[in-house]
């Protein structure tokens, strides 16, 4: 991957979350209700933790029709739904309700016991969504992941292979809790715009590192900044 960064990795600044989430889920709804012309569908991928809750409600409140919106995760903890540490759990809390009650939503977890085992049976959840992603929102932790693109994760290289076929995999952080499921880079990379969604004052210089040259195994959301595939946004706020 080339490591020229252009000036689209500027982060756009915001003076409080509330100010991001509110221009950010305008512009989110906007491309989906411009996919919704152009096609009859569209296609949303977000990303879990603390960080999208304000955005997700700002965005469940966005008037267009949901019933056409199928949306799914950038990743997934292998726990139940119900779970606290479930990120379908904070997606059908804070983002499947008002506007957007009536969106589909494909969730990652299975009914298997161990993510690996569970792998085939997301793929051929994830087959029912379109080719081309309309709008995927990527997180990224202060160790430079995104998705679950974890540094010294054993499945990492495939993850970020460009060439896989295969649209997930499942993957064990060494560090952080719960082994995952993840969409791969490659799918990721199958969409029409990508948000990096940025909170808190320690990630500019997380984000600083990882605009630096170093190798992406290093720094995984490397993979993502370093992409020309897919126009990028960076947003931040305090």
């Amino acid at each position: 991957m080339s490591e020229n960064v252009s000036t689209q990795h500027t982060p756009i600044r915001f003076q409080d979350r509330d100010a991001l989430n509110l221009q950010l889920g305008r512009e989110i709804a906007e491309r989906l209700r411009i996919a919704l012309d152009q096609r009859g569908h569209a296609a949303l991928v977000v990303s879990g933790g603390r960080t999208p809750i304000g955005l997700f409600e700002a965005l469940s409140r966005e008037s267009l029709d949901w019933s056409r919106v199928v949306i799914t995760l950038a990743d997934e903890r292998w726990v139940a739904p119900d779970s606290k540490d479930s990120n379908e759990r904070l997606v059908r809390e804070h983002l499947l309700q008002n506007q957007a009650g009536s969106a589909r939503f494909i969730g990652l977890k299975t009914s298997a016991e161990l993510a690996e085992d569970g792998a085939e049976a997301c793929r051929a959840r994830l087959g029912e969504l379109p080719d081309r992603l309309d709008v995927v929102i990527l997180g990224m932790g202060e160790d430079g992941h995104t998705a679950s693109f974890f540094p010294g994760a054993e499945a990492l290289f495939e993850a970020l292979d460009p060439s896989t076929a295969s649209a997930c995999l499942s993957l064990t952080p060494p560090a952080a809790p719960h082994a995952r499921m993840t969409l791969t880079l490659a799918r990721l990379l199958r969409s029409e715009q990508i948000y990096l969604h940025l909170c808190g004052e320690s990630k500019l210089p997380v984000l600083g590192q990882a605009l630096q040259s170093g190798p992406v195994e290093q720094m995984p959301v490397r993979a993502v900044l370093r992409q020309h595939q897919v126009p990028l946004a960076i947003y931040w706020a305090p």
